[in-house]
């Protein structure tokens, strides 16, 4: 039951993280590719960055992430999207290696922390709902919206701390 429950959270992120491969694959389309080229790219990023958004549910209902917070998502996505880019690159070749791995990794480092906000930020508003559809029949769905409800309570107050004392 556990397994079921786990991959059941992995949905928002497994979603998020298709659609943004899908996306970004189809800017190949844009870019001059043939449809079958774009196509291959789109699978080629959507896949991975598929898994991993899967996975970054799964340890955010496990307790390894906390919601609201950004530097250990960052870090995560700062291998992740490497991963992911270079499976892209390997499975649809667009040159981008001719300079090297090194390069190539270091600088989708750079960008994976724009994914990384974006992700999060997509994450935060979608996985609340899904929980609250969850909760019900799923054990890591009602604890993990407990964590979401307790995080809005300490952020509501903090607020509230600040405009008090204003």
């Amino acid at each position: 039951m556990i397994g079921r429950h786990s991959l059941e959270l992995a949905l928002p992120g497994a979603s998020i993280g298709a659609v943004a491969g899908a996306i970004a694959g189809g800017l190949t389309l844009l870019a001059g590719q043939s449809t079958g080229m774009a196509g291959l790219a789109a699978l080629a990023l959507a896949t991975p960055l598929a898994l991993f958004g899967g996975l970054y549910s799964m340890l955010l209902a496990h307790g390894v992430f906390r919601p609201g917070t950004f530097g250990p998502i960052g870090l995560y996505w700062m291998a992740a999207f490497p991963v992911s880019r270079l499976t892209q690159e390997i499975l649809s070749p667009t040159g981008a290696l001719l300079e090297g791995v090194g390069p190539f990794l270091a600088y989708q480092a750079m960008i994976a922390l724009g994914f990384a906000i974006g992700f999060l930020w997509v994450h935060e508003r979608l996985m609340p709902h899904w929980l609250m559809r969850r909760a019900g029949e799923n054990p890591l769905a009602q604890d993990l919206l407990d964590k979401y409800l307790r995080f809005a309570r300490v952020v509501r107050a903090r607020k509230s701390a600040r405009k008090g004392g204003k």
